[in-house]
């Protein structure tokens, strides 16, 4: 679930104020580090600002897991210096500071590269930000943190105080322990390492107490989730749910993203029992072939998958599913393709992600000698992308005259209109009235469009 894009607030700007600007690469984590990041510094003066030309720092945070990662950081940088040159030729100081997975796998090459930035830090090591844009001041020279610190950031950061809107992200577990053949996430996030229930139970009654309705649960392996619970004892996802859906104005909790292997019985039983936990599951498979889920060390079967779909729709019928593919692992043959195939067909998806493999340095698949050609993974993809598309059409048009609730949190293009999410994720638009942002109610499905949905407003009944 990855996308480039700028993460900015805008705010009073003021004379003599310091400004920040954050650029975030990647997955919903990094947009979450970024935002924590941005309050980490708001102490300290700063405003986040949408102008790259007056910002004081300027932050990249990258991420790791597309091709040519490295490369479209420098890329990136090469922008930013020509800012930092133009502005020390105003007689203002600009400090450039990269974090993220490319910084924690690649840190000492960017320092050599682009000497001109200032601080390079890990994800695990993002909550130290301030005191080093204190060492920064107080002497020339360049800092590096890329360790994998002891303490958890988690018990530095600041509370949430201000948020963008009425859905947000709540980082619960980080790292991997999985060692995927394909992966670099156990190298650059590390172990995997689950907060305290009563730190993240914190956090959103603070995020729903600045209007938040809908949190996201976030994780590298989200349902691994183990953290320590109010009684001393380790709690899973499912525990945490349900402990979440009691908090008052959260009417909806999503969670990403999540493997197969730690998709237990009692979260599955949460999805039959929580109205709060939306009907809708990101669950990657990857392939459909045996003999390549063991050669990326995925640790289950396609069949192992398919069960656990099975257990899934008869806990919770109406739930909607999505994935992600990988095509042309090394080693796999067009049969093995056409077993991702077959397991497509079979268990139809809303939505899903599909890749070709291409390699991460230091990764096993990376070394492996059985590559296969591009060309052969460009026409897969195609396939794959093909039906994969066709499913996500068919599914949104079963939703045709239905009735829906949909938590609106924006205006939509056109004057009058108001947007935002099904249970199911998928984009609605109406005409409707802007009192009704932030709150959910029902619609009618009445038009299919490319990327959204349209309805009309049922009735003006809202929850809060």
């Amino acid at each position: 679930m990855c996308n480039d894009g700028l993460i900015t607030t805008a705010t009073n700007l003021k004379r003599n104020s310091r400004y920040l600007h954050v650029i975030t690469w990647g997955c919903q984590m990094n947009v979450y580090d970024s935002n924590r990041m941005m309050d980490l510094l708001r102490p300290l003066g700063y405003h986040v600002t949408e102008d790259a030309g007056i910002a004081d720092i300027l932050i990249l945070n990258t991420c790791h897991i597309r091709d040519k990662a490295t490369e479209k950081v420098f890329s990136e940088l090469g922008r930013l210096k020509q800012i930092k040159d133009a502005r020390a030729q105003e007689g203002q100081s600009t400090l450039i500071a990269v974090a993220g997975c490319v910084a924690q796998a690649e840190g000492e090459e960017v320092l050599r590269r682009a000497p001109f930035v200032d601080i390079v830090l890990g994800p695990q090591t993002y909550h130290r930000l301030p005191e080093m844009i204190a060492k920064m001041h107080r002497k020339n020279g360049q800092l590096i943190d890329t360790d994998f610190p002891v303490e958890s950031k988690f018990d530095y950061l600041p509370a949430p105080e201000q948020t963008n809107g009425y859905t947000a992200f709540l980082t619960i577990q980080e790292g991997c322990d999985k060692f995927c053949s394909f992966c670099v996430v156990p190298y650059t996030r590390g172990a995997e390492e689950s907060r305290p229930v009563n730190s993240i139970i914190a956090e959103a009654k603070q995020l729903c107490e600045l209007g938040i309705k809908e949190i996201t649960l976030l994780g590298q392996n989200v349902n691994a989730y183990h953290g320590e619970g109010p009684d001393g004892k380790s709690w899973n996802l499912a525990q945490l749910a349900e402990k979440l859906s009691t908090i008052p104005g959260l009417i909806r909790i999503r969670y990403t993203t999540s493997h197969p292997r730690d998709m237990n019985d009692s979260l599955i039983a949460a999805h039959r029992d929580l109205p709060t936990l939306m009907p809708f599951l990101h669950l990657p498979v990857q392939s459909g072939s045996d003999r390549v889920l063991q050669a990326m060390n995925r640790g289950h079967t396609a069949d192992d998958y398919r069960h656990l779909i099975d257990k899934l729709r008869k806990a919770r019928p109406d739930i909607a599913l999505s994935s992600d593919f990988i095509v042309g692992h090394p080693g796999e043959t067009a049969e093995d393709f056409k077993e991702t195939m077959r397991l497509v067909n079979d268990i139809t998806f809303a939505q899903a992600y599909s890749f070709k493999y291409s390699p991460r340095s230091g990764t096993v698949a990376a070394v492996s000698v059985r590559q296969v050609a591009e060309s052969e993974k460009d026409a897969r993809l195609q396939e794959l992308q093909a039906v994969l598309k066709l499913q996500q059409e068919t599914f949104n048009r079963q939703t045709l005259g239905r009735e829906i609730p949909v938590l609106f949190t924006h205006k939509g293009r056109k004057s009058g209109q108001i947007a935002g999410r099904s249970p199911y994720l998928q984009a609605i638009h109406i005409d409707g009235p802007d009192n009704l942002i932030g709150f959910e109610a029902s619609i009618k499905v009445n038009e299919l469009l490319t990327h959204s949905l349209s309805g009309t407003l049922i009735k003006e009944q809202r929850t809060s």
